[in-house]
């Protein structure tokens, strides 16, 4: 929404891991150089581990175009709770391997056919899997025998391994030794250090277009502090610091806008980082110059009192009610980490699905068709997203989001979300700070909502139909228009007009397109007492 005002092409800040936007540091290039050297060597097997948001999926996404433009056969496994049976058989439809055998033996058969006759012709197959540190230790045992596919000099398989530090952990127990001996390459991603972190939202800036430096030395330097340069974090501080420099008409974001939008993320506030030494050296001056009057003025030596303190005290003592007679403090919630681990039974994708869907009074099938899928069957539409708290509150409608602490990846359902608090499903409704959310949440979440039609597409200027009716009669309603005469169902130019108004109002892109987001934040803002909504409150009927 703010990309014309900055003169950008494109957002900077995406979450998405786009190519494109790969900022090469010194570690970053010998991260890709050891991938690229352990596929064209055949050194077999390969691992790349780093903490949440250090840019690993970013960086396979450029092996992968590499990989792409060498022509080289590649699977991609991205969901990583998989059974043994799951996992090859995802692995043979990635390459492209007929067959519908349900035999092990007789999978690996056929991929050990099929990468001889590569080899035959000069060619290899690289398979890469992510989030390998949720890997049940029984498939990460099948993945050694994955290494056993070879000549008598060099592997026919090439393995990349991706995964948070817990991956090291997991490949270092006795049990799992054989497959940790067969590691030929190991690289870890670290956090940006202070001057990449500059170097890296520029880069951003400059790839989407900027001519300028929209960041001041302050805000970067912020930035560093607040993101601990790790560039998931950098993306949404950044993104939301020039969403609120844009909502002030200001095309230099500072330090204070830098630590606002941190604010709004982490959901706790942030102070400059001079602030605490200050407020050191004053208290210091402060007690200085107390001493030095005190000193001066010697009240011990010229009041008669002094005898009487000892009295004054015991008095005051008793005054103070017995510890044993005050009211014990009312017991604070769970913490988060502990709700997760008591309830992480309930955190799988059928759990969070079943509970969603209930909100909406639809029914969902575990272990049926995809849950978008049943979703459109029942008048519903699921889009799945990264954002931020305030693209929740955009939507306002509850969301599955997805979790990640300890190396373990979770899915919870939101159904209320206030300024401090958000409330979720874990063995009931329960409260926790969006501080302490935002600690295990990074952006990805799943929503469903009831648009007009389906499919949903984006209605602007010259369309006519269903669609555009609802369009205007939603913006009428807003306004508090009940009229019964009939409703166009033309987008001309003051319907455009309205939905510029709407899209202003709410902070969306002006450009009088009703597009998906648009449509969804209209369909919240006009929802019945039906509709499952974050907060009533943002809804505005009629005024």
């Amino acid at each position: 929404m703010y990309k014309e005002f900055y003169g950008l092409r494109a957002n900077p800040f995406n979450v998405n891991p786009d190519p494109r936007y790969l900022f090469l540091t010194r570690h970053t290039e010998e991260a890709l150089a050891c991938l690229t050297y352990g596929i064209q060597s055949r050194k077999g097997f390969v691992l790349l581990t780093g903490e949440v948001g250090t840019g690993k999926t970013t960086l396979i996404n450029k092996l992968l175009e590499w990989l792409r433009l060498q022509q080289v056969a590649t699977a991609f496994i991205f969901n990583s709770r998989l059974n043994t049976t799951q996992f090859l058989d995802y692995m043979m439809a990635d390459f492209g391997i007929p067959g519908d055998s349900k035999s092990k033996s007789q999978i690996l058969l056929r991929l050990y056919n099929w990468l001889l006759d590569r080899y035959r012709a000069g060619e290899t197959a690289v398979l890469i899997v992510d989030e390998a540190q949720n890997l049940a230790p029984e498939v990460l045992e099948h993945i050694r025998l994955l290494t056993n596919l070879e000549t008598e000099t060099q592997k026919l398989l090439q393995i990349i391994l991706i995964g948070q530090p817990e991956l090291r952990e997991l490949l270092g127990r006795n049990e799992l030794r054989q497959l940790a001996q067969r590691i030929t390459g190991r690289y870890h991603l670290n956090p940006l250090s202070h001057d990449e972190t500059i170097a890296y939202v520029r880069h951003r800036l400059r790839v989407a277009g900027a001519t300028t430096d929209i960041f001041g030395p302050a805000a970067l330097t912020a930035v560093y502090r607040l993101s601990a340069g790790v560039p998931r974090v950098i993306n949404v501080i950044c993104d939301r610091a020039l969403l609120g420099a844009y909502s002030l008409d200001r095309h230099r974001v500072t330090g204070s806008l830098v630590r606002y939008a941190a604010s709004e993320v982490f959901g706790r506030r942030f102070a400059p980082h001079w602030l605490p030494w200050a407020g050191t050296a004053l208290i210091a001056l402060v007690l200085a110059l107390a001493l030095v009057a005190l000193w001066n003025y010697q009240p011990w030596n010229a009041h008669p009192w002094k005898a009487a303190q000892p009295a004054a005290v015991a008095a005051a003592r008793a005054a103070v009610p017995h510890a044993a007679t005050l009211k014990p403090a009312p017991p604070s919630p769970p913490q988060l980490a502990q709700l997760l681990s008591q309830h992480v039974a309930d955190t799988d994708t059928d759990s969070a699905f079943s509970k969603l869907f209930g909100l909406w009074g639809a029914k969902y099938e575990a272990n049926g068709t995809d849950p978008c899928s049943q979703a459109t069957s029942q008048g519903l539409s699921c889009i799945a997203e990264r954002g931020s708290y305030g693209q929740l509150r955009l939507y306002n409608h509850p969301a599955i989001l997805l979790l990640n602490g300890g190396g373990t990846s979770y899915q919870v359902v939101l159904t209320r979300l206030d300024d401090e608090q958000a409330r979720i499903e874990l063995g009931g409704a329960q409260s926790v700070g969006l501080g302490e959310l935002s600690r295990y949440w990074l952006g990805d979440f799943v929503m469903l909502w009831r648009p007009a039609t389906s499919p949903v597409k984006p209605l602007s200027s010259g369309m006519r139909g269903a669609p555009v009716r609802w369009l205007r009669q939603s913006l009428q309603q807003l306004h508090g228009e009940h009229d019964a005469a009939p409703v166009s169902d033309v987008y001309d130019e003051q319907l455009a007009g309205l939905v510029r108004e709407f899209q202003r109002v709410h902070q969306l892109t002006v450009d009088g397109i009703a597009g998906v987001q648009t449509q969804i934040a209209l369909a919240s803002a006009v929802a019945g007492p039906d509709v499952p909504l974050l907060s009533a409150a943002d809804t505005h009927h009629g005024g």
